[in-house]
């Protein structure tokens, strides 16, 4: 119906000379706008039984509406089932009530009562109509009435899009129990309520306490296939992943960056934890916890790209000169705090699944972490380029260690970063003069060729990449704040 050309037979009562004359305007306006109008006046002729006629335009399968112009004579009439009008509205009630197809009959209300409710017969009374009661009413509404007609209303349905990854994954797992905690959170820093302090809470509480019930805890059996276990807890962690990255990216858009440095930092010691030992254990083994480890290094790079994209190298830099409080399993290493580097990560379980299959990949973990890189804000070129900012802070600092899996990706020579090839002017480089706290592009170069010598980036690129990959053409360092 809402793909053809409109058909429309109009109802009407002969109240009076001058309302005949006003429907058959409305009937001509129609004509004029492309809609076939059928009217008694014009399509009725001497001879033909107007009973016959009014039961085939109201049950004629080409009609594809009926138009019912009610007054105050038609209610009437239809309600005492009086000739005419009568006869013409219970044929109109009977398909009103057993035809499917609802949208058919439209109600447009010519006279109001008293007290402003519609002149409509009683088997209408309870169907949306449109007002027609006055000439002013008739221009504000004469573009619904078309709409109606053509199937074409102001607010459409919107197509129905894929579920949220985090709601159901390919094995049809439960949703995330963080769900609805997080759904509060966003209704309270949207609409800046007093309870955001208290939604952020039990949001990051139930993300932490979903993510630690997936460590191991007891020795696994097949320890043979122990990568296949690590692979899938990484799968079962992703949805969370992406909670947490929407939320991120949330909190990033606000304007309250003194509260973010120090939610960043306490997340992020949260998120740390993960990769260590449970309390509670006495016997262990550091592998059991390998997932963990790769989710730990795989968030952090996402904090950094959000923080990219979001234009705050204020937080970068807070976030990768903060010193984190280790947890206190961790008291044995005889050290309380740990720089960004901890959050790095090495997997002898996927190094050791590389070569049981044969696979002959440079780096697992980067093959990882790219095809996890579904989101389409954060491409997987954003996390390269995060790792980019922190290499760059890991080889400036005296003892940071930071090997950048991704950047095998890269290419031959590296590839170009945005944030990198702007900072080639001068104002664009105040980010990276943030983050690094270097002056110049010069004396940038210049710490970057000693921090490369202190911590043996050529040797150790050879011996984990055992490639061409630039990280000096990569940073664009030659062009860096080379342009006023």
């Amino acid at each position: 119906m809402t793909e053809r050309q409109p058909k429309a037979f109009i109802s009407y009562s002969w109240s009076s000379p001058g309302h005949c004359d006003l429907v058959r305007s409305y009937a001509e306006r129609l004509v004029n706008d492309g809609v076939d109008t059928l009217l008694d006046q014009w399509d009725l002729s001497e001879g033909q039984d107007k009973h016959a006629f009014m039961e085939k335009m109201v049950t004629d399968p080409t009609v594809s509406h009926v138009i019912i112009f009610s007054d105050q004579t038609y209610a009437q009439k239809a309600d005492k089932r009086e000739a005419g009008v009568g006869t013409e509205s219970q044929i109109i009630s009977k398909e009103v009530y057993e035809k499917v197809d609802q949208k058919k009959f439209i109600p447009v209300v010519c006279q109001r009562r008293e007290n402003g409710d519609p002149y409509l017969p009683v088997f209408l009374e309870s169907r949306i109509w449109i007002d027609f009661s006055t000439p002013e009413s008739v221009n504000e509404n004469w573009e619904k009435l078309l709409r109606a007609l053509y199937g074409k209303p102001i607010h459409e349905k919107p197509s129905l899009g894929k579920p949220p990854s985090y709601l159901v994954s390919e094995e049809g797992r439960p949703a995330l129990p963080t769900i609805g905690k997080y759904n509060s959170l966003r209704s309270a820093l949207m609409e800046s309520k007093p309870t955001v302090p208290f939604c952020r809470n039990d949001f990051l509480d139930a993300a932490i306490v979903y993510a630690d019930a997936l460590r191991i805890r007891e020795p696994p059996k097949d320890l043979d296939n122990f990568d296949e276990r690590v692979l899938q807890d990484l799968h079962t962690l992703l949805p969370l992943r992406d909670q947490l990255v929407d939320w991120l990216l949330l909190e990033a858009a606000l304007p309250d960056t003194q509260q973010l440095e120090t939610l960043l930092v306490e997340f992020l010691e949260r998120i740390l934890d993960l990769k260590y030992k449970p309390p509670e254990l006495n016997s262990w083994n550091d592998a059991w916890f390998d997932a963990h480890g790769i989710f730990v290094y795989e968030m952090f790079l996402y904090v950094i790209a959000v923080l990219v994209k979001a234009d705050r190298p204020h937080l970068i830099h807070e976030v990768l000169t903060t010193h984190y409080i280790l947890p206190d399993s961790e008291a044995h290493r005889n050290r309380d705090f740990v720089t960004f580097d901890e959050f790095y990560t090495h997997s002898n379980i996927l190094e050791n699944r590389n070569k049981r299959l044969n696979l002959r990949r440079i780096s697992p973990i980067a093959d990882l972490i790219k095809e996890r890189a579904t989101r389409s804000d954060i491409p997987f070129r954003d996390v390269m380029q995060a790792e980019l900012v922190i290499l760059l802070a890991a080889i400036l600092s005296d003892d940071g260690g930071w090997y950048p899996n991704t950047l095998v990706y890269s290419g031959r020579g590296g590839t170009r970063f945005p944030l990198f090839v702007r900072a080639a002017q001068h104002k664009n480089f105040e980010r990276l003069k943030i983050i690094t706290e270097v002056d110049s592009g010069d004396e940038l170069r210049q710490k970057f060729k000693e921090g490369c010598e202190r911590h043996g980036v050529n040797r150790w690129t050879d011996l984990v990449f055992h490639a061409d990959v630039s990280f000096w053409n990569s940073m664009n360092m030659d062009a860096l704040d080379t342009i006023k």
